[in-house]
């Protein structure tokens, strides 16, 4: 899979798992459906991470794409946490919740981090892939439609 199309279905692997949480669904296929697409975030996250690593891409994508990777890996800790139920009778006296929905909360949080992050590193890849930056325009001008790429060599 190309590298830009492996950053863009994060997003959207992202998004299902947003789906998947708000929409009830049969107990017994939500959990495993959830648990499925969470693997698959961070497989993507891997293979996005390892893409833009080896690339001449700006450090800064692949150091947003190698934290997007470690939110993934602390979203299974989180998430076994949350299916082992750990925390639901520990008091957080501070702010009154579980310690379980604390956790809940940074599992939630963590989602949002990541597909936010992914979103910013697709969009600025293809930007930089495209050499988007190479031509500004003139201040208050909004171009119609976007010019066509510059032709590549083929691989």
């Amino acid at each position: 899979m190309r590298l830009w199309a492996a950053l863009y279905l994060m997003i959207w692997v992202v998004f299902l798992e947003f789906l998947l949480a708000m929409i009830p669904l049969a107990p017994g296929i939500q959990l495993p459906l959830h648990a499925m697409l969470g693997l698959v975030i961070v497989g993507v996250a891997y293979y996005n991470f390892a893409g833009l690593r080896s690339s001449r891409a700006p450090g800064r994508l692949k150091l947003i794409a190698k934290t997007t990777l470690w939110l993934a890996f602390l979203m299974v800790f989180l998430g076994i946490a949350l299916l082992l139920n750990v925390g639901s009778s520990w008091n957080v006296p501070v702010l009154n919740v579980s310690v379980y929905h604390t956790i809940l909360f940074f599992h939630i949080v963590n989602a949002f981090a990541i597909i936010t992050q992914s979103a910013s590193v697709a969009t600025a890849y293809d930007m930089w892939e495209e050499r988007e930056f190479e031509k500004g325009t003139e201040p208050g001008d909004v171009p119609s439609a976007l010019p066509a790429p510059p032709a590549r060599a083929s691989p």
